[in-house]
């Protein structure tokens, strides 16, 4: 008999709801925040030259994160600053890169995307089911420490036991290295564990792999294949509201097998 003990979840598009005109926006104040830094410093740059290095950074980033590996918020922001210029980060002093990496991390907090509405009653109902709570993220253009605060902002972070953010630890789900990364954190095994997420490849696939029991969010990504055993979740919700009967089904089902 394998009793489940603990729940993890995704934080992106389960427990908050980004959008893109949210993402463009932060993008817009990572650009102009780096504009007006480095012309503080002494270096012009136009709009159109930073915003393509910008892309030229989220797409390198994007293929690294492809191959289950990641690189930390500074790597990401020296990464950036080279791309609009090469070698630029080694001319730049301190706190003009520390001002850079402000604006870059800050522009979540500018505009944020909103909680889900269920997100503290779900994390208070799986706590009253007496499970431990983790929480694994691939964390994109914004750093884990923002996060934290986000969390905390929203009533969420209390609630999380131990908190794995690709950026700090440079991996990236679906690698099974994070989740079994933030289990060995927790003390628990695969089988004793609930993965909550949206997405198919990184929140199923990867979970399952791990050997952990998984709960599907549907309506954000879709099944490419609905026959493949590998992104078959265990159970299928549309909403996050719907986890909690969902982590209960599999939690009995775990106690009696």
């Amino acid at each position: 008999m394998t009793e489940i003990t603990t729940v993890t979840f995704d934080l992106w598009q389960t427990l908050l709801l980004d959008e893109r005109d949210l993402g463009q926006a932060r993008a817009m104040v990572r650009l102009e925040g780096a504009k007006s830094a480095l012309s503080k410093f002494g270096e012009e740059f136009d709009l159109a030259r930073i915003s393509e290095a910008y892309m030229s950074c989220f797409q390198q980033c994007r293929e690294v994160r492809n191959s289950g590996l990641d690189v930390n918020f500074r790597e990401q922001v020296d990464l950036f600053v080279d791309h609009i210029k090469p070698g630029l980060t080694k001319r730049l002093d301190g706190a003009t890169m520390d001002a850079i990496a402000k604006y870059y991390a800050d522009s979540f907090l500018v505009h944020p995307p909103p909680a889900h509405e269920d997100a503290v009653h779900v994390l208070q109902s799986i706590k009253d089911m007496g499970l431990t709570m983790g929480l694994i993220s691939n964390t994109g253009m914004t750093p884990g420490f923002t996060f934290r605060s986000y969390l905390e902002e929203r009533g969420m972070l209390e609630y999380f036991h131990t908190l794995t953010f690709s950026d700090e630890v440079k991996l990236a789900k679906p690698a099974t290295e994070i989740f079994t990364m933030t289990l060995e954190a927790m003390g628990v095994r695969p089988e004793q564990t609930i993965h909550v997420g949206d997405h198919v490849i990184n929140d199923v696939l990867g979970a399952k792999r791990c050997g952990m029991k998984t709960v599907w969010i549907s309506g954000f990504y879709d099944r490419e294949d609905p026959n493949d055993p590998e992104t078959e979740p265990d159970i299928t919700v549309d909403t996050l509201g719907a986890v909690v009967p969902a982590v209960a089904k599999l939690a009995a089902n775990g106690s009696n097998s």
